[in-house]
C-alpha cells in the first residue's frame, strides 16, 4: 500500500456546512459547503467545472486559477465563505456565445498546449492582464506569466498566443 497521499480532501462536517450562493459564470448557484472549503473543491465537485485545476494546493503553480471581479486568483487556497458576494469566472465562463473567447482562440490557434494542464491557468492569467490593461508590452506579459507553471516546455507558443490576444488577432 502506498504511503503517499497527493492530496487532501477535506471531509465534511455537516454541522459546520452552511448554504451560499456563489456567482460562477453569470449564474448563480445554492451550494451547501464548510465556509473554509476551497473555492476549486466547489467549482470541481458541486458545480463539474473542469477548467480550473488542482496542480499544487497551494497557490503557487497557477492551474487552480479563476477570475473573481475579473482579477486573477487561486481558487484552491481561497475559501468559499468569502467569495459569496463576487463574480467568479472560470475557463468556461471565458466563451462567447458557445465560441472561444479572443484568448482562448490564440492559445487554440498558436497551438500552446502540449498535456494542457496549466493551460487553465495561463489563459485564465492572460485574460486577467487584459482586463486591466488591454495592450499590455511583451515584458508585461512575461511578467505576469512568470508564477504560472508548465513543465512541458511550450513556452514560446504561450507567449506568441498571449502576445496574438493582446494586439487582438488570434
Amino acid at each position: 500500500m502506498s504511503k503517499h497521499i497527493l492530496y487532501a480532501i477535506p471531509t465534511m462536517n455537516p454541522a459546520a456546512a452552511r448554504p451560499f450562493t456563489l456567482k460562477v459564470n453569470h449564474q448563480s448557484h445554492d451550494v451547501t459547503v464548510e465556509p473554509d472549503t476551497p473555492l476549486l473543491y466547489v467549482l470541481r465537485n458541486d458545480l463539474a467545472l473542469n477548467g480550473p485545476k488542482f496542480g499544487c494546493g497551494l497557490g503557487e503553480c497557477g492551474a487552480c486559477t479563476v477570475l473573481v471581479d475579473g482579477v486573477a486568483a487561486r481558487a484552491c487556497v481561497i475559501p468559499t465563505g468569502v467569495i459569496e458576494t463576487r463574480e467568479i469566472t472560470t475557463l468556461e465562463g471565458l466563451s462567447e456565445n458557445g465560441q472561444p473567447n479572443i484568448v482562448q482562440q490564440a492559445f487554440i490557434d498558436h497551438q500552446a498546449a502540449q498535456c494542457g494542464y496549466c493551460l487553465n491557468g495561463m489563459i485564465m492569467t492572460v485574460q486577467a492582464l487584459l482586463n486591466r490593461n488591454p495592450n499590455p508590452t511583451d515584458a508585461q506579459i512575461r511578467n505576469e506569466l512568470r508564477h504560472n507553471l508548465c513543465r512541458c516546455g511550450t513556452h514560446v507558443e504561450i507567449m506568441a498566443a498571449a502576445i496574438a490576444a493582446a494586439r487582438g488577432r488570434p
